[in-house]
């Protein structure tokens, strides 16, 4: 799945501003990374191909909550409740931010909240959509996820320290001021330098830091389940929907952990292909087998047929000649018909005309009630005969053999 991914300028973006990106061919490899304006931004291509808008570190304040119970991360009053929780909290005046609630925000539980100004970050927003790039998700560089972990980054003249984890996201100063402030670091986390502030940050810290170069660390902060896109940033729930199934899809056909259920879906496919061939070849010789089975009954029974065309048609023909010939009776003759009525009709009831023509016999001034008419149905279908009332009048023809 091919992504472009863009950090957001820190100034309010206009049509000269820079946009430092990272092209991923996979979402997980550094491809292409540079800096440019909105207009010159690559554009990622193939399924699921999407675009993710990075807030940097320093445009959001983050803040830990509790939402009231019965309030929904869907409410429509989210928005001013959080208004109402934050407003003591903030430096600015709580209508000209933008909030973001933590995924699968619960109410009665702590919630983290994101916070950064509308305006700048919908200025950066209409760049990239006036690009012809919209975002399809915005995400922080940092978020309030996982184990907590130390990352230096920026230039020597202005070094950031950010401390990192489900315990929040902090901000500091890279200088020896900043240590006592720091949040406890556990002895095996991560401790991540960009190679610019490298030599400065083991200075402070005193200790080695894993190099990172921030393309890698933007990839990271695009596989995260924050979306800040909530709100009056949110994107209607279909195309949001259409997107996650797009993305999904083209992960399971390109990422290289999916590789053993694509091989297992193809081996599973193969398989079914070569069952339903075999079952079909053996269903096929089994009908082929029954259809020589009736030829040969009916070119040993009468050899006089040298061509078979429809076995069953031309058995029936000539049954109806040879009884012809030696003066027997077939279920379509009358004598047959008239045994069989005989033992079908409720006894003692009178009955009118009878009419027999072509194999049809009717017969006519029948009055049964609907019990009696079902009776003599049955009675002539278990005879191989099928019965039909028209009015007052029955009608019996023989039914064709199965």
């Amino acid at each position: 799945m091919s992504s472009l991914v863009v950090l957001l300028p820190a100034q309010p973006a206009g049509t000269s501003a820079e946009f430092a990106y990272v092209l991923t061919p996979d979402g997980r490899t550094v491809g292409d990374h540079a800096s440019a304006p909105a207009a010159l931004l690559p554009r990622p291509g193939g399924a699921g191909a999407e675009v993710v808008a990075v807030v940097p570190v320093q445009a959001l304040s983050w803040h830990l909550v509790e939402l009231p119970k019965g309030l929904g991360a869907g409410s429509p009053r989210l928005r001013s409740v959080l208004e109402g929780l934050l407003e003591d909290r903030l430096l600015d005046e709580p209508e000209t931010l933008h909030f973001a609630v933590q995924p699968q925000a619960r109410a009665g539980a702590p919630v983290w909240v994101a916070a950064c100004d509308r305006a700048w970050l919908r200025s950066a927003v209409q760049a990239l959509e006036a690009a012809g790039r919209p975002a399809s998700r915005i995400v922080p560089e940092f978020a309030p996820e996982g184990d907590m972990a130390l990352h230096a980054l920026g230039e020597p003249q202005q070094a950031l320290l950010v401390a990192a984890g489900e315990e929040g996201v902090t901000t500091f100063p890279l200088d020896a001021h900043c240590l006592p402030h720091l949040p406890q670091l556990p002895p095996e986390g991560a401790r991540i330098a960009e190679p610019a502030v490298a030599a400065l940050a083991e200075q402070v810290l005193q200790c080695k830091l894993q190099l990172q170069q921030a393309p890698q660390r933007w990839l990271q902060a695009a596989q995260s389940g924050w979306d800040l896109a909530q709100f009056d940033f949110a994107s209607s729930s279909r195309a949001r929907a259409w997107r996650k199934a797009a993305a999904g899809w083209a992960d399971v056909l390109r990422a290289p952990q999916w590789r053993p259920a694509r091989w297992a879906a193809v081996l599973l496919v193969g398989a079914n292909l070569v069952g339903l061939n075999a079952w079909a070849w053996k269903e096929r010789a089994s009908l082929d087998a029954k259809r020589e089975a009736i030829r040969q009954a009916l070119t040993a029974t009468f050899p006089q047929v040298k061509l078979v065309v429809d076995a069953p048609v031309q058995m029936e023909r000539e049954l109806a000649a040879l009884r012809q010939v030696t003066g027997a009776t077939g279920g379509r003759d009358l004598e047959a018909m008239l045994g069989a009525l005989t033992t079908a009709l409720p006894p003692e009831r009178p009955v009118g005309n009878l009419e027999f023509a072509g194999g049809e016999l009717r017969i006519k001034g029948v009055a049964y009630t609907p019990d009696e008419a079902r009776a003599v149905s049955a009675n002539l279908r278990s005879q191989g005969y099928g019965a039909a009332f028209q009015g007052d009048t029955l009608v019996i023809t023989q039914e064709a053999a199965p």
